[in-house]
């Protein structure tokens, strides 16, 4: 009974640190505007103080606090896609004035260009969403007129997205994909994880495959740049992955569609939509959409273009990090 009770006190311990872990992941998550925006600014080697007014001016454009029954609110991350433009207006304004100001720079980088900046995002911010929503609403209209076409297409859009210098993850926030849009393009960058774990594994140690399923696919782009063949396989894996999800009924979120089965957040995202009776055979079904087809198909896909073809040798996919 005693070593019962330390088993369930040091499992409520870990619960709680989960849990908190959890709130400030979270929290993180909401300064994703402010990071772009320093991102953006550090990019064009400005100030520190420079960046700062462009972080700040990049949140207060993206959206992500508004003003509501007289108090402020955090409503996400915001609009990325404005957010980069908020951005760019500051880093321009900066880059126009930042050699007339001198030592005023102190006062007019955060009140003039932060000002201007922001208000302007703010401005902006209807149209920009505007555009936005009807692009993801475009995409997933289409998705339920002709689910099985759209399902291929985004899958195999998706595979080249997660090994290109394209964020995934900000593509999916920016459009707002949900439902089976959003889960074709989970499936088809866990396509491209696939081909890059079969073929990584064959020529090199252990550690790359193994970041690459933990989600360091971009460490590839270099063999793609090099080797452009690298698509075919990955196109491929893509097209069949697509078509089984579509036939499955993979869904997913915004927030899911940019990982694949990085960190299992495809999957588990997919488990709650799936409509079937039995919970088994959800996850059966999951297992089979995000890992069989997509390691089945790579594998073979590797053989066939590789050793019957002859199109590639295993050097496309040496680690050249």
């Amino acid at each position: 009974m005693r070593y019962l009770e330390k088993f369930l006190n040091t499992l409520w311990i870990i619960i709680r640190f989960f849990k908190t872990l959890l709130g400030v992941v979270v929290a993180i998550q909401f300064t994703v505007p402010a990071l772009i925006g320093a991102l953006v600014a550090m990019k064009f080697d400005l100030s520190p103080l420079a960046i700062a007014v462009v972080a700040s001016a990049a949140y207060v454009g993206s959206g992500a606090a508004q003003f509501k029954n007289g108090a402020w609110m955090i409503t996400g991350i915001g609009d990325l896609i404005n957010t980069m433009i908020t951005a760019a207006i500051a880093v321009l304004f900066i880059l126009l004035i930042q050699h007339r100001v001198g030592s005023m720079a102190l006062i007019v980088f955060p009140t003039v260009v932060g000002g201007i900046s922001g208000a302007i995002g703010i401005l902006i911010l209807p149209y920009t969403k505007m555009i936005t929503t009807a692009i993801g609403n475009m995409v997933n209209g289409f998705t339920e007129l002709q689910p099985i076409v759209m399902s291929i297409l985004i899958s195999m859009v998706f595979s080249l997205i997660i090994i290109s210098p394209l964020s995934t993850v900000a593509i999916a926030f920016a459009i707002g994909i949900t439902g089976l849009a959003a889960g074709s393009a989970s499936i088809g960058i866990s396509a491209t994880e696939a081909v890059l774990i079969i073929g990584t594994s064959k020529v090199n140690r252990l550690g790359v495959p193994l970041s690459v399923f933990f989600g360091g696919v971009k460490m590839m782009i270099p063999n793609m740049v090099k080797y452009p063949i690298l698509m075919l396989p990955i196109l491929t894996t893509a097209i069949v992955s697509g078509l089984v999800s579509a036939l499955v009924g993979i869904h997913g979120t915004k927030e899911s569609a940019g990982f694949g089965f990085i960190g299992m957040v495809g999957p588990i995202n997919a488990f709650k939509f799936m409509e079937v009776d039995s919970a088994w055979l959800s996850v059966l079904l999951i297992v089979v959409a995000f890992f069989v087809v997509p390691f089945v198909t790579a594998w073979l896909a590797d053989i066939i273009y590789r050793k019957v073809f002859r199109l590639y040798t295993n050097d496309i996919f040496k680690f050249m990090g």
